[in-house]
């Protein structure tokens, strides 16, 4: 009954929910099946599908903030891309051993710098992925919210923080391997990162971080710290009236939800194979924007389902018509703006209206 709770207001719901999720942890396990076997996913599949569950943990991330407290963030990637940094630095060390990293040693460096003192240890860039994003996000918002920074404003500042990051990783001197980024990673804690079985575990793990995640925020919406995010959604000038620092709780969703982004990039990372300064790309964040507003804003599972669709419409189209992929995202926004302005969960909801 309590788990019924934390998946889904209807007990309908809550068990297609509870199913959908079940063939997400038992997916990646099916890549151990013999080739021969009409149940077994391929490397593709399995990567691919390992990637859009972390994408839809940014997602939900995304949503926190927006759907929830009414904050509108363009520039969510950057700390999806910090926790993927932090997580690469030790798979870049791991592969490299005792030596420097291949970018180090091609810019003739002779020493790491005191950043990476430490990322050959999986613990501490396990900690790196949550306090970095974290503590970026502390600063970034205590400042922009004590100031009361609302609106497009707020935006339009968070889209201008991710694009000088961005500039900032291009750079060589930075350590962060410029344009490149970190790639060629080999071992993750001693085993082959491309080894079926490693695939399987880390697109297993990831479906369990994704299944933590919604179960935690729904959990953490549906008491009364939810309910004042949802207030200062609604009016947060009224909710100053009764005494109500919102600056906190603004902050505290905002904190949780880079953390959350910074852990689905560490995720990413090792099944992808590559972090480079290109997943800082404001069009990156604008996108996560979409996913949130196509699967329902507001509604956690809307922002995983929106996550699914959009990016199953752009794998399509991103091998069929390249050329076309950004028209079509724009279009894809538009109408769901004009035509679905609750997402996809929104036209679920007129169904279940109308069949009543």
């Amino acid at each position: 009954m309590i788990l019924t709770k934390l998946l889904s207001d209807t007990p309908r719901s809550a068990i297609l929910i509870g199913l959908c999720f079940a063939v997400l942890l038992i997916l990646p396990w099916l890549h151990l099946m013999p080739e021969t076997s009409a149940f077994h996913l391929s490397a593709y599949w399995i990567t691919l599908i390992g990637k859009i569950m972390a994408l839809a943990m940014v997602a939900l991330a995304l949503d926190l903030v927006w759907g929830y407290a009414g904050i509108l963030s363009l520039g969510h990637g950057l700390y999806f891309a910090l926790g993927g940094y932090a997580f690469g630095m030790y798979l870049t060390r791991e592969t490299a051993g005792d030596a420097l990293p291949d970018f180090m040693r091609f810019l003739s460096w002779t020493e790491m710098p005191w950043y990476w003192a430490g990322t050959q240890h999986f613990w501490w860039a396990v900690a790196l992925v949550v306090l970095v994003p974290g503590l970026v996000a502390f600063i970034f918002g205590f400042f922009a919210f004590r100031s009361k920074i609302k609106g497009v404003y707020f935006s339009i500042i968070t889209q201008a923080m991710v694009y000088a990051a961005a500039l900032l990783f291009f750079r060589n001197e930075t350590g962060f391997g410029g344009n490149n980024g970190f790639t060629g990673f080999t071992t993750l804690l001693g085993y082959d990162i491309t080894a079926a079985s490693t695939r399987s575990m880390l697109c297993f793990v990831t479906a369990v971080a994704l299944l933590i995640s919604y179960i935690g925020l729904r959990h953490l919406m549906n008491q009364p710290y939810g309910r004042v995010l949802g207030a200062i959604r609604d009016s947060e000038n009224r909710l100053q009236y009764l005494g109500y620092r919102t600056l906190w709780y603004k902050l505290s969703a905002w904190v949780l939800s880079a953390v959350i982004a910074g852990i689905a990039g560490a995720l990413y990372v090792p099944q992808v194979g590559i972090i480079n300064p290109s997943e800082m790309n404001p069009v990156n964040s604008i996108e996560i924007a979409v996913w949130v507003a196509t699967g329902g804003r507001g509604s956690l599972i809307g922002a995983i389902l929106g996550t699914g669709v959009v990016n199953a419409v752009k794998t399509y189209f991103t091998v069929a018509y390249p050329e076309f992929w950004l028209l079509i995202l724009g279009g894809l926004f538009v109408v769901v703006t004009l035509f679905l302005p609750n997402g996809i969960m929104g036209l679920f909801d007129r169904f279940k209206k109308e069949k009543q």
